[in-house]
C-alpha cells in the first residue's frame, strides 16, 4: 500500500471542508466540428482569452441554440463535492446580474457554500466548443471575475477549510495567485493547485516552479500540461519530476487512467467505464471532486483514485460539467459499498 503518511500528516484532523477559489463563469456550450473551430480561430483543446463582443458573435455562428450552464475549473470541483455530500466552498467574483444570481443560486442548489465578491461588471462566461471527438475548445471572457483583487483574497475566505483548491487560470492574474496562495497557508490549510491548461502553464514557466516549491501540496496535471511544465512525454520520468516538488501528485491519463505520486511510490490508477465520452468538458474538475473528498475523508489512496475515476468517467457522458442526479445517486453508492 503507497504510504500517504507525508499528506495526511499536514491535514488537519479536525477540518473536512474544501475551498475552491477561481473564476465565477457561465459556461456556453455548443457542438460543433472541426471547421467551425478552425473558422472562428480555436486553439482545440486550448483556452484563449476574448472579450464578451466575441463570445457573442461566435454564438451567433453556432449550428444550434448553445446551452449554458454555470462553470469554472474550481467551481466545478466543489461542486462535484459537494454533490458527493462534502463541505464544499467556493470563493470568486461574480456582476449583481441575472447571470450572477443565476450563478450564486446554483451554487445554493448544488450544496455549496459561496463567498462570492460583488461587482456591477458582467458575470464572465466561457464558450465551451465541442468537437467531434469529445475534446472541448475554449474561448473565455472573465468579466467580473477578473476583477478580484489581491487584497480581497484574505485568509477569511479560507476559514476552516482543510484543502483550498486553486484553478490554475489565476497564473493570469500573478499578485491575485499569490494573495490567494498567501492567505491559503495562513488559514491553516493544504493547497492543491491544478495546472488548467497547456498554455497557462507555458505562460507562467518563468513562477511556477517558485509559487509550487512554496505553497504547493497537492499538485494536479494533466498529460498536455506535464509536457509543457516537465519537458517530457515520458509519464514515468513526468510524474516523477511532479511528486520530487510536492507531497502528492498527480497526472491524468484520460482515458488511459492516472499516476499518483508521494513518498517516492507510484500509484496507478485504472478508468473505469466503457462507454464513449460524449464531451470531455470538465472532465479534470470532477477527477479532482472525487479526489480531494477522498483526502479529506482520509480514505486510502488507491480508494481516492477510484472515486476521482468514476467521477471523472461520469462527466464525461453528459455535455457540460453537470453530472445528472440519478447517476450522483450511483456514485454515491458505489462509494459506500
Amino acid at each position: 500500500m503507497v504510504n500517504m503518511t507525508r499528506i495526511y500528516d499536514r491535514l488537519n484532523p479536525e477540518r473536512r471542508k474544501v475551498t475552491g477559489v477561481g473564476s465565477a463563469l457561465v459556461d456556453i456550450l455548443a457542438r460543433e466540428d472541426d471547421a467551425f473551430l478552425q473558422r472562428v480561430g480555436a486553439i482545440k483543446g486550448g483556452m484563449t482569452y476574448v472579450d464578451r463582443e466575441f463570445i457573442d458573435r461566435t454564438v451567433q455562428q453556432a449550428s444550434n441554440p448553445p446551452q449554458i450552464v454555470p462553470g469554472g475549473s474550481a467551481c466545478n470541483t466543489v461542486v462535484g463535492i459537494g454533490r458527493l455530500g462534502g463541505h464544499a466552498q467556493f470563493v470568486g467574483k461574480c456582476g449583481n446580474g441575472p447571470m450572477g444570481r443565476l450563478f450564486r443560486d446554483d451554487l445554493t442548489r448544488q450544496g455549496v457554500h459561496s463567498f462570492l465578491l460583488n461587482s456591477d461588471s458582467p458575470t464572465g462566461r466561457v464558450l465551451s466548443i465541442v468537437s467531434p471527438d469529445a475534446q472541448r475548445s475554449m474561448f473565455t471572457y472573465l468579466g467580473a471575475s477578473a476583477e478580484a483583487r489581491p487584497e480581497e483574497m484574505t485568509p477569511a475566505c479560507f476559514e476552516e477549510a482543510a484543502i483550498v483548491h486553486i484553478e490554475g487560470y489565476l497564473l493570469f492574474n500573478r499578485d491575485l495567485i499569490r494573495a490567494a496562495l498567501k492567505a491559503a497557508r495562513d488559514a491553516g490549510a493544504l493547497i492543491s493547485l491544478d495546472l488548467a491548461s497547456f498554455n497557462v502553464v507555458e505562460e507562467a514557466r518563468d513562477i511556477l516552479p517558485e509559487l509550487i516549491a512554496e505553497y504547493v501540496d497537492i499538485l494536479l496535471a494533466n498529460e498536455d500540461e506535464s509536457h509543457a511544465y516537465t519537458g517530457t512525454r515520458d509519464e514515468s520520468k513526468a510524474i516523477s519530476i511532479l511528486a520530487s516538488q510536492v507531497p502528492l501528485a498527480v497526472l491524468k491519463l484520460g482515458a488511459r487512467g492516472s499516476l499518483i505520486g508521494t513518498n517516492g511510490d507510484v500509484l496507478a490508477v485504472s478508468a473505469l467505464g466503457n462507454g464513449e465520452a460524449q464531451d470531455t468538458t470538465g472532465a479534470g474538475d470532477l477527477w479532482a471532486s472525487g479526489f480531494l473528498y477522498g483526502l479529506v475523508n482520509r480514505m486510502p489512496l488507491d480508494r481516492c483514485g477510484r472515486l476521482a475515476s468514476l467521477c471523472g468517467y461520469e462527466v464525461c457522458q453528459v455535455v457540460g460539467a453537470n453530472i445528472p442526479e440519478t447517476r450522483w445517486t450511483a456514485i454515491r453508492k458505489q462509494m459506500e459499498g
